[in-house]
């Protein structure tokens, strides 16, 4: 038996829906993120994956997102278009004081502290976002995000907007 993958984007996807399955693992997949994004502000956090204080949110990536920092190590997978990722080592008085601190927090000002570099994401690479440094998203254009962190006070919570009820 065959199997087509197809990879959706911004400009071409299909609203998911409630499919029976026989837990092959050909039929799981990101369900409605662009859909969700197609629908976000850039930048907002959409949880649309939640798992005790584990979330996968996504991002519509457009333009420069402010600067946000973290505690813990976060994961970008990129799912549409190019996305650059810039990071700063942050001086201690920059950093999420509370190592306990679940999520991304917006960083107070710019940040302070050595230039670590930046990276290029296109479709399907995925970077780690290290604890304790700085970190800025740029797209030139819309694309999407998928962020795999923990629930913390930038996660927006949309059930009733994004999930499908019978």
């Amino acid at each position: 038996m065959g199997y087509t993958t197809k990879f959706g984007s911004l400009e071409s996807y299909e609203k998911g829906g409630v499919q029976v399955i026989n837990d092959d693992v050909k039929n799981y997949a990101f369900s409605n993120c662009f859909d969700i994004a197609s629908r976000s502000r850039p930048y907002e956090k959409v949880v649309f994956g939640i798992n005790q204080i584990y979330v996968l949110e996504v991002l519509r990536a457009e333009g420069e997102s402010p600067w946000y920092t973290c505690a813990h190590d976060e994961f970008a997978l990129c799912m549409d278009k190019d996305v650059d990722i810039h990071l700063v080592k942050l001086e201690a008085a920059q950093q999420v004081a509370d190592a306990e601190h679940n999520g991304a927090v917006l960083l107070d000002g710019p940040p302070r502290g050595a230039r670590m570099g930046w990276m290029r994401l296109k479709r399907g690479h995925q970077a780690m976002l290290p604890a304790r440094t700085a970190y800025q998203f740029r797209a030139p254009e819309a694309g999407v995000i998928v962020l795999q962190t923990c629930q913390g006070e930038l996660s927006v919570e949309k059930w009733a907007d994004i999930c499908q009820a019978a």
